[in-house]
C-alpha cells in the first residue's frame, strides 16, 4: 500500500468525530423523548382518574362471553352512504370489514353508525345464487340479522335473494318490516347486501347468520358468532366523546376503550405531518438515511393509528388493559417524524374498568435533533474534506520527494560509477537524514568501486618489474650447471612466471578497455560485413571448430566502434572454443530489426551451472573446472563492457544443445 493510500486510511479517523456527535445526538433525542414521555404519563394517569368516575359508559358493552370472539363493533361514518349496494361511498378502511369462513370463501361484515341509523354490508362470495320463489318459506341464499329487542325479545330480520336491486326485510312469520332498507347486488363470484337499520329497533345484541343453499343439500350457516345468542354491539359514546373534547390539544390524540379493547371514543389527532403521506423535515434521502441509523429503533408510525377494525390490540394498550401502564414510540420511515404514546389503566374502584391512550407527535424533539444532525453533517463533511484534502496533498508531496530520492538512488550508479548527489540533502527531517545516509553509503561504494578499477593497472605495473627480474634470473640459472630435477624445477618456475605475465596482460587490457571505451571516436559501419570478415579469420585459427553464420532481417548499419565490437565478438567466441570440443560447430547469427541488432554466439557444450548466473559477466569470475589450465575470468567481462559502452546488453541463457550469448545493440 502506497503512502497516500496510507494517510487516506488516516485521515478515516475522523470519522470519530461524527460517531462522536451522533451518540450526542441519539442520547438528546432519548433523554427529550424519555421527558415528553413522562410528562404525557402525568397527564394520562390525571385524565384517567377524571374517567373512573363514568364506570357505566366504560363497561356499557362488556358482558361474560369470551373478550371480543362474537362482537361487532359500529364503526362511526362522517355521511350516510349512497344505497346501492357497494361498499366504495362508506367512509371506512375496506380492511376494517370482519371476515367469516364461508361455504364458497370468504364473507365480509362490517358495521356502521351514522346517527340514529345502523348501517350494514355483507359481501358473500357465492358460485351459485340460490334465489327465493313465490313462497318466501322455499330454500334460498338468504341473511338473517339476529338480535334482540328493545324489549329484549329476541329479534330476527331475514333478506332473502330475490333479485338484484331494493329488498323487503322479512320477519319469520313472513311480516315485513318496512322501516329496514336494504340493496341486494349480485356481483362476480356471489352477492353483496347493504342495508339500513334505525337504531330504536335494535337491542344491545347484534348478529349476522349467512345461509348458503346449494343443490340437493341442505342449507350451511355461517355466523358471526359461536355461542347461541349473538354478543353485544359495540357503539362508540358519545358521552365520553365530548369528556375526551374537554382535553383536546393540537398535535394530541385521546382513545379511551373498554376492558377489552374496543374504542368507545376518541378526540384529537396527531399532527397530520406524522403521517407517511411525507413530510416536510428531513428531505435529503442520504440524511434521512443517517438519522434512521442513529435514532433509536422503533415501530412505525402508521402503527400508532387506531386499529381500523375498532379495537385497540397494540402491545402497549394491552399491557394497560393487564393494568400496567406502559409507553411507546413510533416513527415513521419516510418524514421520519415520531409519536410518543402512553397507555394508563382506567380503575373506578377496585375494578378496571377500560384504558386511556395518549398520542403525541414529536414535531419539536425532530426538529432539534433534525437540525443538528444536518449541522453536524455538514461541519463533518467539511472537516473530513478538508482533513482528507490535506493529507492527500502532504502524502502527494511526500511521495514526490520518495520518489525523487528513489530515482535518484538509482541515477546514483550510472555508468557503473557511483554518485553521492542526491535530492533532500539540506532537508531537515527524516526524508533528509535518508538522503544523506544514501549519500554517505553512495560516496563510501564511489571510493571502493575506483580502488577496484584501478587495482588490475596497479597491479600489473608493481608486479611487472618482480617478474622480469624472477624471469631474468630463471633464464641465468639455466644456464648454470643444474640436475635433471633442478632444470625441471626451474622449467615449472618458468611456465608459472609466463603465466603471471599473462593475467596481468588481461588485467591491463580490462583496464586499457574501460578508457577506450570512454575516449572511442564512433563512426558508422556495416556489422554484417564485419562479421563476415571477421569469422573467415576464426576459421582459420581454429580449424578444429566449425563456424556457421546466418544474417536475417533489414540493414545491419549501426554506429560504433568497429574494433571494439569485434573484441567483444573475440572474447565471446574466444569462450565458446574453450568450452567445446573438437568437431563441434559454433552457430553465429544475427538479425536485423528497426532499430536493434541481435548478434547470436551459440557453442555446444556444458550448460551454465544455475548459481553462476548472476554472477557469470564479473570481473575476474570463471565457471571453468579445477583441472582446466588457470583463467582468470575477464574475457565476458570486457564483452559487457563493450556491449554496455554501445547501449546494449549481454545476457547468456541455456539452450538444448549449449549456451546461447546474445547481445542486443542499439543501431544509433
Amino acid at each position: 500500500m502506497n503512502l497516500k493510500r496510507q494517510l487516506l486510511l488516516v485521515s478515516l479517523l475522523t470519522l470519530v468525530l461524527p460517531w462522536a456527535g451522533c451518540q450526542f445526538i441519539q442520547e438528546t433525542e432519548t433523554a427529550l423523548r424519555e421527558g415528553q414521555q413522562q410528562m404525557l404519563a402525568g397527564t394520562a394517569q390525571a385524565i384517567a382518574d377524571s374517567l373512573s368516575q363514568f364506570p357505566q359508559e366504560l363497561l356499557a358493552f362488556t358482558d361474560n362471553a369470551p373478550p371480543g370472539a362474537d362482537q361487532l363493533y359500529a364503526h362511526p361514518l362522517e355521511r350516510a352512504p349512497l344505497m346501492d349496494g357497494y361498499f366504495s361511498d362508506w367512509t371506512v378502511d375496506v380492511a376494517a370489514q370482519r371476515t367469516l369462513r364461508g361455504v364458497a370463501g370468504p364473507i365480509k361484515i362490517i358495521v356502521g353508525l351514522y346517527r340514529q341509523q345502523f348501517w350494514l354490508f355483507v359481501k358473500v362470495a357465492d358460485d351459485d345464487v340460490v334465489y327465493a320463489q313465490n313462497s318466501n318459506e322455499a330454500p334460498s341464499d338468504r341473511i338473517v340479522l339476529v338480535g334482540e329487542s328493545t324489549e329484549a325479545q329476541p329479534l330476527l330480520f331475514e333478506f332473502a335473494a330475490e333479485a338484484p336491486g331494493p329488498i323487503v326485510a322479512r320477519q319469520p312469520r313472513g311480516n315485513e318490516e318496512q322501516r329496514i332498507t336494504a340493496h341486494w347486488q349480485d356481483v362476480p363470484g356471489g352477492y353483496q347486501l347493504e342495508a339500513r337499520i334505525p337504531r330504536q329497533l335494535l337491542g344491545p345484541t347484534f348478529g349476522v347468520i349467512v345461509e348458503n343453499v346449494g343443490s340437493g343439500r341442505a342449507a350451511v350457516r355461517s355466523r358471526s358468532f359461536s355461542g347461541a345468542q349473538p354478543g353485544l354491539l359495540v357503539i362508540p359514546s358519545r358521552f365520553l366523546d365530548s369528556v375526551l373534547g374537554n382535553y383536546a390539544q393540537p398535535g394530541l390524540r385521546l382513545i379511551v376503550t373498554d376492558p377489552q379493547g374496543w374504542r368507545l371514543a376518541s378526540a384529537g389527532d396527531v399532527d397530520a405531518r406524522v403521517s407517511d403521506n411525507g413530510g416536510d423535515g428531513l428531505r435529503s434521502g442520504w440524511l434521512r438515511a443517517a438519522y434512521d441509523a442513529i435514532i433509536e429503533p422503533s415501530a412505525d408510525a402508521s402503527l400508532a393509528a387506531p386499529d381500523i377494525s375498532g379495537r385497540e390490540q397494540q402491545a402497549y394498550i394491552v399491557s394497560a388493559l393487564n393494568g400496567k401502564a406502559t409507553s411507546s414510540w413510533f416513527r415513521s420511515s419516510r418524514s421520519g417524524r415520531a409519536v410518543v404514546a402512553v397507555a394508563q389503566p382506567v380503575w373506578s374502584g377496585n375494578v378496571q374498568t377500560g384504558a386511556l391512550v395518549l398520542q403525541q407527535g414529536t414535531d419539536a424533539i425532530l426538529s432539534l435533533t433534525s437540525t443538528a444532525l444536518s449541522r453536524l453533517v455538514s461541519f463533518t463533511l467539511i472537516a473530513t474534506l478538508v482533513a482528507a484534502g490535506a493529507l492527500l496533498g502532504y502524502a502527494t508531496w511526500l511521495s514526490q520527494r520518495v520518489r525523487r530520492l528513489s530515482l535518484g538512488a538509482r541515477r546514483a550508479l550510472d555508468d557503473n560509477r557511483a554518485h553521492a548527489d542526491l535530492p533532500s540533502l539540506l532537508a531537515g527531517d527524516e526524508i533528509g537524514d535518508l538522503s544523506r545516509s544514501f549519500a554517505s553509503v553512495l560516496k563510501q561504494l564511489g571510493e571502493y568501486n575506483e580502488y577496484l578499477r584501478t587495482l588490475a593497472s596497479k597491479l600489473s605495473h608493481e608486479l611487472r618489474t618482480p617478474l622480469t627480474i624472477v624471469k631474468s634470473s630463471l633464464e641465468n640459472l639455466e644456464h648454470e650447471a643444474l640436475s635433471e630435477e633442478g632444470r625441471r624445477y626451474t622449467g615449472r618456475a618458468r611456465d608459472g612466471v609466463e603465466r603471471l605475465k599473462n593475467i596481468l596482460s588481461a588485467m591491463s587490457e580490462a583496464s586499457r578497455v574501460e578508457e577506450v571505451i570512454n575516449q572511442a571516436e564512433t563512426e558508422s559501419f556495416d556489422l554484417d560485413r564485419i562479421l563476415h570478415s571477421t569469422i573467415s579469420a576464426y576459421r582459420d585459427a581454429w580449424l578444429e571448430r566449425k563456424f556457421t553464420y546466418e544474417k536475417s532481417g533489414g540493414s545491419a548499419e549501426m554506429q560504433g566502434a568497429p574494433e571494439l565490437i569485434i573484441q567483444m565478438l573475440d572474447k565471446l567466441v574466444d569462450n565458446a572454443v574453450d568450452f567445446s570440443a573438437a568437431g563441434d560447430t559454433i552457430a553465429i547469427r544475427l538479425h536485423a530489426d528497426d532499430k536493434v541488432l541481435r548478434l547470436e554466439v551459440h557453442n555446444p557444450g556444458p550448460p551454465l551451472p544455475e548459481k553462476m548466473r548472476g554472477q557469470l559477466f564479473a570481473s575476474m569470475i570463471s565457471v571453468r573446472k579445477n583441472g582446466d589450465d588457470a583463467h582468470l575470468g575477464l574475457g565476458l567481462f570486457i564483452a559487457r563492457l563493450i556491449a554496455q559502452g554501445h547501449g546494449g546488453t549481454l545476457q547468456a541463457e541455456n539452450v538444448d544443445d549449449g549456451v546461447c550469448f546474445t547481445v542486443l545493440l542499439q543501431k544509433n
